[in-house]
């Protein structure tokens, strides 16, 4: 995963708030990343929900949040109205960002290998640096921590 204290890579993604994503163009907003592995799943739809009860939170600490997988804006689009998320989510069709972040690795289930993402959040702070990182995220309890780690940043 990347490091702390590094400049975070730049991207640019499509939106479920209808916009493409500059990260370089939020600043010097901070923002935190929460990278997860699949639309409607437990985990990421627990993880997506709590993110969203705190999005205005985050707002009121000037911090931009942001889910990332490698869905289609499709499948977000239908995860964002089945769930009634507000939280936006940014699809990395083709993966770059995910391995630019170090969240795309070799996973391991049922005995069997396979390449998928590690549940991970990245929190960015105002200059673009990498302020903080959660490899292998444990999703109870961890936007709650987010958020505080984001308020700390101001």
């Amino acid at each position: 995963m990347i490091e702390t204290n590094q400049p975070a890579p730049d991207f640019i993604l499509p939106s479920t708030a209808g916009d493409d994503v500059t990260l370089s163009a939020l600043q010097p907003a901070p923002v935190a990343l929460f990278f997860y592995p699949r639309d409607n799943t437990s985990g990421c739809t627990k993880e997506a929900i709590a993110f969203s009860h705190l999005l205005e939170e985050f707002a009121t600490a000037g911090v931009k949040v942001f889910g990332i997988s490698k869905d289609t804006m499709k499948s977000h689009d239908k995860f964002v109205e089945k769930q009634n998320l507000t939280v936006p989510l940014l699809s990395d069709e083709n993966g770059s960002v995910c391995e630019d972040y170090g969240v795309w690795t070799e996973k391991k289930m049922y005995g069997k290998t396979f390449m998928g993402i590690v549940r991970s959040t990245v929190l960015i702070d105002a200059n673009g640096n990498i302020a903080r990182t959660w490899p292998k995220v444990k999703v109870d309890g961890h936007a709650e921590e987010v958020l505080a780690a984001a308020k700390a940043l101001s």
